[in-house]
């Protein structure tokens, strides 16, 4: 009776965990859409948040987020300690004809993203404008973070 060796791998249960969790996952992200000629395609979750773009100068922080076909009364802003918080919700206006579709695309629903400021903010002076779908927040800093100049004396 002939034996082989085989090489033991300490990671192999490791590795099968990862794929089994990975397909866990993999099922769960997508829920089937209409079918087509028999065949069930599968489309992205719901669940959505916009892309956001943050910069900072010596006196402010800009936060810009993507947030196209959203109307402004639907957009809320709140800052609580360092934390700034963006929530919202774009609403599927064409409910009469929803059954209608062949493909959505297109996310829809609620979406909250909170952002940590990490250092202190004059809240009183926070600005928001919306334009041509993206939201811009400007977060001006407090005095006590903001750069001061030292002069240097001579003694004499």
């Amino acid at each position: 009776m002939a034996s082989s060796i085989v090489r033991f791998d300490p990671f192999a249960d490791l590795y099968q965990l990862q794929r089994e969790v990975n397909r866990l996952f993999d099922n769960t992200a997508t829920t089937p859409t209409r079918t087509n000629g028999g065949s069930t395609e599968p489309a992205p979750a719901r669940a959505w948040s916009p892309a956001v773009d943050i910069l900072e100068d010596q006196n402010e922080i800009i936060v810009r987020a993507d947030l196209p076909g959203i109307n402004q009364d639907d957009i809320d802003i709140e800052i609580t300690g360092d934390t700034l918080t963006l929530k919202g919700e774009r609403k599927f206006e064409d409910i009469d004809r929803k059954d209608n579709y062949v493909r959505v695309e297109r996310s829809y629903g609620k979406f909250q993203r909170a952002f940590t400021i990490g250092i202190p903010v004059d809240a009183d002076g926070v600005k928001a404008s919306y334009k041509d779908g993206i939201l811009e927040v400007r977060l001006p800093k407090s005095e006590a973070t903001k750069p001061k100049k030292v002069l240097v004396s001579a003694n004499n």
